[in-house]
């Protein structure tokens, strides 16, 4: 199959309602949307990818189909995740904060309380479709899907998650308990282990292969479809095709200092940020890399990494191909982003074994995952920046005109609920399936699509972990802290998005008071009765 990408400059800068219950229905469009045709609805979604991994926001991995959306489309430079997995897709899903459908931490979610993207879009009449990462108890075809395939929790070998097949070697695993067999499903059907016969698999081939199979079989209906497809690249193990290595290998032996610095440099080129702005210290626990020893062995880590996401964005091409072939492209809303940002774990199962290759099980470690999250500080698993902002991409015909310009209105996974119900014209449910659904917690994003800007200052939340990082932001003041014991720090993000300067002991009625808001947002999910 033809895999050229769409878009070649790599210079940036120049439904049917069977099976619901009834409860659901469909509303007049916004009167922002009256007059155009429902548009379908493509969500991409990486998985621990850090912000500034791809080109078009200041990466040196080759991604140019992400690129050509973000040209043609909006980026948004304070878009917000929940900073790990699972409580990421329960927001997305759910349209409401992690804990208020039981997700304290990275548990499966069981989605009592609350209507599924799945569900409301089917209700309008889209068919609805999925491939990829999911992380529920139930699967995604009983949680208003139509069809699936897919990982249903978890990381998994990407070459092979089942057993050994005849002539390979052993697959690297993850050790801990639970790490395998993971849960796989297609369709109704549940897999432990999902076995593929087939020597060339590969997990984010394959997620992109159902994909355009599923729009090859739907694509021409008449109704709007719905394709929510969520890799699970660039989260370890780090796994590649040895071609897409092959390109990257060596361009890392200028070490992760330098790769920083380049990537703030074109950071403030492509004007996401204010260029006053200065680029934050590294880690402090994170060594020089003139320090470093084995350094070619550093190089591969961040090569796999980096063929992991030119091999995504190879997929995205695919698809986007497939969209454009069915003459739907000038009627599709294409969404982009990552779960969380870049991951620190030091995780190797298979010692002695280069990543890479399916006997292989390791991660790219916290020195390449601080430059995966420049210019922000920490990563996946905290509340600071580079834990919860990543990139989001939204192209639109038609609709977003502020073609290849950066957006500073203040974003959250909660938003897509709204928005999706918006631009749909699906009505929101107060009860499904014999449960009362909460009221969405976010606000809709459709006004700042078509160029309006937001109305008023937002307030957010997070407690990424039960015992660990919460934080709350209000206007463009941010409070966060490690764990519920530890000491408030302050940060004012208009002044300083890379949160440098603490400044709790400088406003401390404001830390109080915002503190207060972080407490009475606990009693409202239920974290007080931990």
């Amino acid at each position: 199959m033809n895999r050229e990408p769409l878009f070649t400059r790599r210079d940036f800068l120049s439904c049917s309602l069977l099976g619901l219950t009834g409860c659901l229905a469909t509303r007049p469009l916004s009167a922002a949307a009256h007059g155009r045709r429902r548009p379908n609805i493509l969500l991409i979604m990486a998985d621990d990818m850090g912000f500034s991994d791809i080109g078009c926001y200041g990466g040196e991995i080759r991604t140019p189909n992400l690129d050509e959306l973000a040209a043609r489309g909006l980026r948004f430079n304070q878009f917000y995740n929940n900073g790990i997995c699972v409580p990421t897709r329960a927001s997305l899903l759910s349209g409401l904060y992690s804990q208020q459908v039981g997700v304290y931490s990275n548990t499966p979610v069981q989605y009592e309380n609350c209507v599924t993207l799945g569900e409301l879009l089917r209700s309008a009449g889209y068919r609805t479709l999925m491939a990829g990462k999911w992380h529920a108890k139930e699967t995604p075809y009983r949680r208003g899907f139509d069809r699936h395939f897919g990982l249903c929790d978890g990381c998994s070998n990407y070459f092979n998650p089942g057993p050994r097949r005849q002539g390979e070697p052993e697959p690297g695993r993850k050790k801990s308990p639970g790490g395998y067999p993971r849960r796989w499903a297609i369709d109704d059907q549940e897999y432990l282990p999902y076995a593929p016969e087939d020597a060339k698999f590969y997990s984010t081939d394959a997620f992109t292969d159902y994909a355009v199979r599923y729009l090859d079989e739907y694509g021409k209906e008449e109704r709007p479809f719905f394709l929510y497809l969520a890799y699970t690249c660039p989260h370890y193990p780090l796994h590649a095709w040895p071609e897409d290595i092959a390109r990257y290998r060596g361009r890392y032996l200028v070490g992760w200092d330098v790769i920083r610095r380049r990537r703030f440099e074109r950071i403030r080129d492509l004007q996401l940020f204010d260029r006053s702005m200065t680029l934050p210290p590294r880690d402090e626990t994170v060594p020089a890399w003139e320090d470093v020893a084995d350094k070619d062995s550093w190089d591969l880590k961040m090569a796999v990494y980096a063929a992991m996401i030119d091999r995504m964005d190879q997929n995205i091409g695919r698809v986007l191909r497939k969209i454009r072939q069915l003459g739907k492209e000038d009627n599709t809303l294409v969404l982009f982003l990552s779960d969380n940002g870049g991951c620190a774990e030091d995780v190797n199962h298979t010692p002695g074994i280069a990543p890479g290759p399916v006997e292989s099980y390791c991660t790219v470690d916290k020195p390449w995952a601080n430059a995966s999250n420049t210019p922000f500080r920490k990563y996946k698993n905290t509340d600071h920046e580079g834990g919860i902002c990543t990139p989001f991409i939204a192209a639109w015909p038609g609709v977003i005109q502020q073609q290849g310009q950066v957006s500073d209105a203040v974003g959250h996974l909660i938003d897509l609920m709204p928005t999706l119900a918006d631009i749909s014209g699906a009505r929101y449910p107060a009860e499904y399936n014999g449960h009362t659904v909460l009221p969405m917690e976010g606000v809709s994003l459709l006004p700042v699509f078509q160029g309006g800007k937001q109305k008023k200052e937002r307030t957010l939340f997070w407690r990424t972990h039960r015992k660990s990082h919460r934080a709350v932001r209000q206007g463009a003041w941010k409070l966060v802290s490690a764990t519920p014991e530890s000491p408030w720090q302050l940060y004012d993000l208009k002044r300083d998005r890379f949160e440098t300067q603490d400044l709790s002991s400088v406003h401390p009625d404001r830390v109080r008071k915002m503190a207060e808001l972080y407490a009475e947002w606990e009693r409202k999910v239920g974290l007080d009765r931990e």
